[in-house]
């Protein structure tokens, strides 16, 4: 084991060990008369049975690094060989590997996870356009070091291979179990092109859902089964990755780089989207035709008509008693008068009555608020109004059956809904402070873990604080208990996760007690009349002294 301080070859000053595994040690080492930092693979010959075994891989491993040149790969620079040690010296990779950004974070966000697949696929396509190609084989988290720039490099060239193009299968079997594509091990042909993409697609999986293919239950299902919230066309993309028959999957990663970029266009929604507008441009081209031909007394007449059968539609869903003919009046009144603001929000009130706003009543009301935005918004601010309320829908109320991360999930879904309110509202929108606390909450949420992982994350916990104290003071007027109760527990969660990052960002430790107490007596005040905001209440109330103790000792008493 190298010595803390030792010189290396007369140039390379160790500084401190930076990670172990199975066979090796790395350490962080200084080339003082370079002013340049490496790091330095050790491998011991003691302890390791059939070290010549070892060493020839390693050989092949570094010789395999030394002839490539590109951006997320390192690079060798020396390999120096004793009696006792084999040496690697390599690029030292500012960084932390994408495993603990799992084990820190859980599922990470889907925008970060195509960027760094683009990456990822534009290294593999380096590899396999070698002569010979390259295989990697083991593509996973832990292999992906993040830098603070955002950019990815790729570790750990232990099991890379190149391919031979007579060989009927591989001789050895390489790779993580549950990464790994089925012909990695044995009397399935030789692992290709086609393997990396799959290792890659699992790898996709893993980031992009937070469950781990190499555990129980051993599988990768379609993304959407375990977050609705995620994109169609990417699922569509990891499936094709992970197929079984390599002949099934992506056939080169020039082929699947396509794919990634144009991930929203393969989605059902979008492609839905795209019929529904030629649809409606044939409907809207045979009603200018029909229209045409009727005369000025009767286009009054329809008009007036149109207005009566709306007003009923409306009347008929205010009288039901059930919330399933409450939303079709609702759904016919939109039909007659898509332009008209009314339906859309009593609707959304419906949809309330049980404090759930489901997956199919999102899918239908979403629908209609699309398919007819260009009615509405012939009235920008009866849009904003429409935009402020879907996006309080999601908020408070939506529930994809997720429940470990429902509330980031449903703040992070609301973003662009209050984005639209604010952008069509203009600056007379009368909820517009209030739409502006909601986005920059719901942003926060979707940007805090990748600029954690980066290290740029100062400054955002005290901005964060601030608004969370303006969405706090709806309390004070809000008379919906299940809306105070959802507030105060995201209070709560905020200052029990967040507590030594107010700290380090500037919030004062009275300040920050002050929001507690009104939090404290806030949420026991609430009057709950259902057994799911009872539920809610006692939750928040159980860990409010824990909330209190992680503030203590963030700021020390």
């Amino acid at each position: 084991m190298l010595e803390i301080g030792s010189i290396v070859d007369g140039k390379y000053k160790i500084l401190n060990k930076i990670g172990q595994g199975g066979m090796s040690i790395v350490y962080l080492a200084m080339n003082e008369k370079a002013n340049k930092q490496w790091a330095i693979k050790e491998v011991r010959k003691d302890g390791i049975r059939d070290f010549e075994i070892v060493k020839q891989g390693l050989v092949v491993e570094t010789d395999m690094l030394k002839r490539l040149s590109h951006p997320n790969l390192p690079s060798i620079i020396d390999v120096i060989e004793d009696q006792d040690t084999f040496l690697i010296v390599m690029d030292y990779i500012e960084g932390n590997p994408l495993s603990e950004a799992l084990e820190e974070y859980g599922a990470l966000p889907q925008e970060s996870v195509i960027e760094w697949a683009k990456q990822l696929c534009d290294v593999l396509g380096y590899l396999h356009s070698r002569t010979p190609a390259i295989i990697y084989r083991d593509m996973k988290p832990a292999n992906v070091m993040l830098k603070p720039d955002g950019n990815l490099t790729l570790i750990d060239f232990g099991t890379a291979r190149v391919f031979k193009e007579n060989n009927i299968e591989d001789t050895t079997c390489l790779g993580t179990v549950g990464y790994a594509a089925p012909e990695q091990f044995g009397g399935q042909g030789q692992t290709d092109a086609r393997t990396d993409i799959y290792c890659l697609g699992a790898t996709l999986y893993h980031l992009v859902t937070g469950c781990n293919p190499c555990e129980p239950p051993y599988e990768i299902r379609p993304i959407r089964e375990v977050n609705p919230m995620l994109s169609g066309g990417l699922e569509k993309v990891i499936l094709k990755c992970t197929q079984r028959n390599p002949n099934d999957r992506y056939q080169s990663c020039a082929e699947l780089m396509y794919a990634l970029e144009h991930y929203e266009e393969i989605d059902d929604k979008y492609q839905k989207k795209q019929k529904k507008k030629m649809t409606a441009f044939i409907f809207a081209s045979v009603l200018t035709i029909l229209f045409s031909l009727v005369g000025v007394g009767a286009r009054i007449t329809a008009i007036e008509k149109t207005k009566d059968n709306y007003n009923e539609s409306i009347d008929l869903a205010a009288k039901s008693s059930s919330i399933e003919e409450q939303e079709e009046f609702y759904y016919n009144a939109m039909e007659i008068e898509p332009g008209r603001q009314e339906a859309y929000i009593n609707l959304m009130e419906t949809y309330k009555q049980d404090a759930i706003f489901s997956v199919q009543e999102e899918e239908k009301l979403v629908s209609a608020i699309k398919s007819n935005k260009a009615a509405i918004c012939e009235d920008p601010n009866a849009y904003a109004n429409i935009c402020f309320e879907t996006g309080k829908m999601y908020w408070y109320y939506y529930d994809y059956g997720n429940s470990n991360d429902n509330r980031s999930s449903r703040m992070k879904a609301s973003i662009n809904w209050f984005d639209d309110a604010l952008k069509y509202g203009g600056d007379e929108f009368k909820t517009k402070n209030m739409a502006t606390v909601y986005k920059e909450i719901g942003i926060f949420y979707r940007d805090v873990p990748q600029k954690a992982i980066e290290g740029s994350d100062q400054g955002m916990y005290f901005a964060f604080f601030q608004k969370m104290k303006e969405l706090l003071s709806l309390t004070e007027v809000e008379t919906s208990e299940i809306v105070n109760l959802e507030l105060y527990e995201l209070a709560r969660d905020s200052m029990m996760q967040y507590a030594t990052k107010f700290k380090t960002d500037g919030v004062e430790k009275n300040t920050l007690m002050n929001v507690y107490k009104k939090l404290e007596s806030g949420v026991k005040s609430v009057n709950t009349t259902t057994d799911k905001t009872k539920s809610m209440k006692e939750e928040t109330v159980k860990l409010l002294e824990s909330t209190k103790k992680a503030i203590i000792t963030a700021y020390g008493t």
